[in-house]
């Protein structure tokens, strides 16, 4: 399994940036996609997350602003930040959750639910004021 997570960048308040974190190795028709930040100093925090059938969470923290989209066919799922603000620069990671026996509408954007094994390399944010 592999996640590679890109598009990340320096951005100025108020712009907007796309992320794409593309899978390989499994299909996204069985695994929900989340997504996450680390700022310097801080703990791992969930932004959202894409289940296998396309239902979105979102932290309360990025609701408005962010939203997600899934390439099926390319088994890539999109980060779209809007708006974006200072404290939204972190590196951003996406993970993978397998869904084979849950709700395949639901997902997490709790870190403990994806496997260790099912993580990408981060890209950095940043966002300047």
């Amino acid at each position: 399994v592999q996640l590679q997570a890109s598009g990340g960048g320096l951005v100025q308040a108020g712009g907007s940036l796309r992320l794409s974190c593309a899978a390989s190795g499994i299909t996204l028709d069985y695994y929900a996609i989340g997504w996450f930040r680390q700022a310097p100093g801080k703990e791992r925090e969930g932004v959202l997350c894409v289940s296998s059938r396309g239902s979105v969470y979102y932290a309360d923290a990025v609701k408005g602003r962010f939203t997600a989209s899934k390439d099926s066919a390319k088994d890539t799922v999109y980060l779209q930040m809007n708006s974006l603000k200072p404290e939204d620069t972190a590196v951003y990671y996406c993970a993978a959750e397998p869904q084979f026996l849950a709700d395949r509408s639901k997902c997490s954007i709790y870190d403990s639910n994806y496997p260790s094994d099912y993580w990408g390399k981060g890209t950095q944010v940043t966002v300047s004021s």
